[in-house]
């Protein structure tokens, strides 16, 4: 009977080594979060009429330039390239890619996809989300996701679309 037993306690410890090892590998992927608000301006910009039997539906493209503040105090500069497709007044849609590089040469590279409706009074409500694709100096190795809120400052003629963003990256890093 002891030496069932004692097969049953090695068991038991056995389980509760690799269930210790695998706790470990939890705890060190866990995300971590970074926050920045940008600030930006369209630097190009190009629209066409859609010309699929809708009226007021248009397709472009917009690059902005701009500063992104990071909430730890670090500034980056970043670009963002996007393709877009619109329903003037009803709905709105872009894809694009976000490229951040930090005062130290590093850089972070991410996807973007807006969805944006508006509602019968003409409110619009929007949701912005990406997918980390690629970093490179202390970002090497990153991966993870971003949710974004952003404004669209009212156009003035003769001036650049300004705009404002406020991101989330949620993110790992991979050990070097």
């Amino acid at each position: 009977m002891a030496t069932k037993k004692s097969i049953h306690i090695w068991i038991l410890f056995g389980i509760l080594i690799i269930a210790a090892w695998l706790l470990g590998f939890v705890i060190e992927a866990q995300a971590e979060t970074m926050k920045c608000r940008t600030a930006g301006v369209a630097t190009k910009s190009e629209t066409m009429p859609a010309q699929v039997g809708d009226e007021g539906h248009l397709l472009g493209m917009t690059m902005r330039e701009g500063l992104a503040f990071f909430e730890n105090g670090e500034i980056a500069t970043y670009i963002t390239k996007g393709i877009w497709d619109t329903t003037m007044g009803k709905a709105f849609k872009a894809n694009g890619y976000l490229f951040f590089k930090f005062e130290d040469g590093s850089t972070i590279v991410t996807t973007y996809d807006q969805r944006a409706i508006a509602d019968p009074s003409g409110k619009w409500s929007s949701k912005i989300t990406g997918e980390i694709i690629k970093g490179t100096g202390r970002f090497e190795g990153i991966e993870g996701t971003t949710s974004t809120i952003g404004k669209q400052f009212p156009d003035v003629k003769g001036e650049a679309s300004k705009s404002s963003t406020d991101i989330t990256f949620t993110y790992t890093l991979s050990s070097k």
